[in-house]
């Protein structure tokens, strides 16, 4: 078992959410990885966080003499992806057997979620996203051969048959249907009790967005929409969607809400004021539901 022990690494306490920070992707690093630089080190599906209290932060190392004892020995795989304020920042796998020290924790990425802020949410979702691709494509879809990590730019080449794979990245479209003055909010199998949220797919090949939008509300409550409408795009890491919003209009004379009994296990329309509990924060589920109220008071 490998234990997180800080040993000549400094780790700097970012209180994360205190203040806004500039991102910029990038993929080679200007220097040696044992320098200044955002450690986001994962685990399991789960990330290393400093915990103080009821705050957390993201490891930052500062390099005094050598990197830390523990975590070093405990990195499987590594990738520059960007820079926070300037500082490099590294996606890490960690050794599955690998358990933190006092003072730092694990959370998954459903519990960093209802904790970070955006900014912060999208950075940690963007590094997840890398290390998730790079331990997936380890060895070649085709031959089976072991692959090698590209020099100049994010790719997995399999060392045989010189197949390429890029960080994969799965479109899906997720829908507010209007009628009237009222919303069609769904819940589904895999919500929390109560909650309710707007209709969601993956695009299927050969499909455009649009085809999809009139799939997936078809398939899961047996309505046809009309004015399908771009609202907006949102990186999504559970664990590599791409989310489409779309605000389409409920096309008369399709007939009324039949739900698939697969997925679906309740769906209904809803006004402004009679909205059942619906997701929080940030994501963009909750965007275009609040796009649909601010439009309808």
């Amino acid at each position: 078992m490998i234990v997180c022990i800080p040993g000549s690494v400094n780790f700097i306490t970012m209180n994360i959410g205190a203040d806004r920070m500039e991102f910029e992707p990038s993929f080679l690093p200007d220097g040696p990885m044992d320098e200044i630089a955002w450690w986001f080190a994962f685990t399991n599906e789960q990330l290393l966080v400093i915990r103080n209290d009821e705050e957390i932060s993201v490891p930052r190392l500062d390099k005094e003499g050598g990197v830390g004892q523990g975590i070093e020995e405990a990195i499987v795989r590594h990738h520059h992806f960007g820079k926070l304020d300037g500082i490099s920042c590294y996606a890490l796998e960690l050794a599955k057997d690998f358990t933190p020290a006092e003072g730092y924790d694990l959370l998954t990425m459903r519990e960093l979620f209802s904790t970070l802020d955006e900014e912060w949410f999208m950075i940690v979702g963007r590094a997840y996203q890398i290390m998730t691709w790079d331990r997936d494509h380890q060895f070649c879809g085709r031959c089976g051969s072991p692959t090698r990590t590209g020099t100049e730019e994010r790719v997995k080449k399999c060392s045989l048959c010189d197949q390429v794979y890029y960080p994969r990245v799965s479109p899906a479209v997720i829908v507010a249907i209007s009628r009237d003055n009222t919303i069609l909010l769904a819940r589904s199998s895999k919500f929390r009790s109560g909650f309710y949220s707007v209709l969601a797919g993956f695009v299927e090949p050969g499909e455009s967005l649009e085809e999809c939008v009139k799939r997936e509300v078809m398939e899961e409550v047996r309505i046809g929409v009309t004015n399908i409408r771009y609202f907006g795009n949102q990186s999504w890491p559970f664990p590599h969607s791409l989310m489409i919003g779309f605000t389409p209009e409920y096309e008369d004379g399709s007939g009324e809400i039949e739900i698939d009994d697969n997925e679906i296990l309740e769906a209904d329309w809803f006004g402004v004021d009679e909205l059942p509990k619906i997701p929080g924060r940030f994501s963009i589920s909750r965007q275009l539901i609040d796009n649909f109220v601010a439009s309808h008071r």
